[in-house]
């Protein structure tokens, strides 16, 4: 049973969806954001994976149309879609330094532990560029998403972070975990009136006043580095009144309604991800916000596959034939979900009666190659929200270790932005261009 709507202007979709549709029509109840007028709006999507796969089966050894040179192993349950992806070879995180540092870097570029006197530093994803962009007119800017991993974060491949997305700051944006907060964040409204709403923001924004206030005092009397730290920290209070300030715009409008029940608590592995992916799908068609990330499960899955093998441990496939077959069935389960997600963009109708899929912009990938390599990192776009690109081929960049800020600037560029910077790019992809 479909999750989501397909097509509102017929009988055969209207029912498909399932029995709570008949007491909650798609246009009554999928309320868009402020703004629905004109074309529908374009939309971003990030995903990333964890590890990096396999690479005697997942990559090509060749350019070209995959029609021509066909699929990897790896690649194979995305057959059906090949005329719909593209992968692009060559890419590097300049600022990647650390095999175990995982996803930290991966949308923000940063030398997370290069920067002098400092242990740690990030800088903004380019998920929140792209959200200060599109995300004006959405109740939420954008939606970060992760998951709760069952041995820790740490062996997932994701390293540290709360979820693919750092603000304005270099701060960890924390991460959605489980699908039932997911449905609640989406569709569940608060009881309070107005008034009592009033209140209890009113009441967050006179601590974040006090704050401000005995801060400002006290920077006067600390050393240079210090101060350099509280301005860090007001730029957090900063971003939290800016949260605050979005709540009170949007209290008096109503959320949508769900159309299927709240999930169970502890649903994991694939069925996380699907569910997840179909909520996505929702949050898009129904304008509640058009920039998302997805830091997904990865020990989780594996369990769910039967292979015993921490995935720390799987990403040194190549000390053992069974460890090598492991990792090649994680890598056609990764293609698999990734397929099952296409499928659902394609199905889903967007505000005008297209398909969502062809006004997204949706890149699935990782900050590892194989094992621990950081160079020439997996890169898949799909979608057709990038009008500019030509789907179907694997691309191999002429230049070895191309900056992946590059591909992030030129998604961002394809997706409407004005920007010719981002990170440590050194101008957009013009191969990935038709």
């Amino acid at each position: 049973m479909n999750l989501f709507f397909t097509n509102s202007a017929t009988r055969r979709s209207f029912l498909r969806a399932g029995s709570f549709c008949l007491a909650v029509p798609f246009l009554e109840t999928f309320a868009k954001g402020k703004s629905n007028a004109g074309a529908p709006p374009k939309r971003m999507i990030f995903l990333g994976g964890g590890f990096g796969f396999t690479k005697e089966t997942f990559y090509p050894k060749m350019a070209g149309r995959f029609s021509e040179i066909g699929l990897t192993e790896g690649l194979a349950p995305l057959k059906r879609h090949q005329d719909d992806i593209t992968l692009v070879a060559n890419l590097t995180n300049q600022g990647a330094t650390d095999p175990h540092g995982g996803s930290c870097s991966y949308l923000t570029g940063a030398n997370v532990a290069g920067t002098a006197g400092k242990r740690f530093f990030n800088s903004v994803s380019c998920d929140q560029i792209a959200a200060q962009h599109l995300g004006q007119d959405t109740r939420f800017t954008s939606l970060a998403l992760a998951a709760i991993e069952p041995d820790g974060s740490s062996n997932s491949g994701h390293g540290k972070g709360l979820s693919l997305s750092w603000d304005d700051s270099g701060n960890p944006i924390p991460g959605i975990n489980r699908p039932v907060d997911l449905f609640r964040t989406i569709f569940a409204s608060v009881s309070d009136s107005r008034e009592e709403l009033d209140a209890r923001l009113q009441k967050k924004q006179s601590i974040l006043d006090i704050v401000r206030l005995n801060g400002g005092t006290m920077k006067r009397k600390l050393s240079k580095g210090d101060q350099e730290k509280l301005d860090e920290y007001f730029q957090g209070v900063r971003q939290i009144e800016k949260g605050l300030e979005r709540q009170a715009s949007w209290a008096v409008v109503p959320k949508p309604q769900a159309p299927f029940s709240e999930p169970a608590g502890g649903i994991t592995g694939e069925e996380e991800i699907k569910l997840m992916y179909d909520m996505i799908i929702v949050a898009l068609q129904t304008d509640t916000t058009r920039v998302v990330t997805y830091r997904q499960p990865v020990c989780s899955v594996l369990q769910g596959m039967g292979i015993s093998l921490k995935a720390h441990s799987l990403s040194h496939y190549g000390f053992s034939q069974p460890r090598t077959l492991a990792s090649r069935e994680r890598d056609k389960k990764c293609s698999q979900l990734f397929g099952h997600f296409l499928d659902r963009l394609k199905e889903a109708k967007d505000m005008d009666g297209s398909r969502l899929f062809d006004n997204c912009v949706v890149s699935y990938g990782t900050n590892l190659r194989s094992g621990h390599e950081l160079k020439g990192l997996p890169a898949i776009l799909s979608g057709g929200g990038a009008k500019g690109i030509k789907h179907g081929r694997h691309i191999v960049l002429p230049e070895q270790n191309t900056p992946l800020a590059n591909y992030w600037l030129t998604l961002m560029q394809q997706a409407g932005l004005p920007i010719d910077q981002f990170s440590h790019s050194t101008g957009n992809l013009p191969e990935l261009l038709i």
